[in-house]
């Protein structure tokens, strides 16, 4: 019987059981997923990550700050 062939994600989008596993670098605490913007929102830190070709880019300088009025719980982890 041969082997089933791994799930995984469509081209350009990130693993969700890789998302799982990260935190925020600054903070440590745990990110929410924001499918749509294909971001990862820290809420303490007040960043939201870029995703790029499935792969997160988790250094701050290239996070985008929070707007004040942006919801503070864009998605689900």
């Amino acid at each position: 019987m041969a082997d089933e062939p791994e799930k995984t994600s469509p081209p350009g989008r990130a693993d969700p059981r890789v998302l799982e596993m990260l935190v925020c670098p600054l903070t440590k605490t745990v990110l929410s997923y924001d499918e749509a913007r294909q971001e990862l929102i820290s809420r303490a830190a007040r960043l939201a990550y870029p995703i790029r070709d499935g792969i997160p880019v988790m250094m701050p300088d290239e996070a985008r700050t929070l707007d004040d009025d942006e919801p503070r719980n864009p998605g689900k982890r």
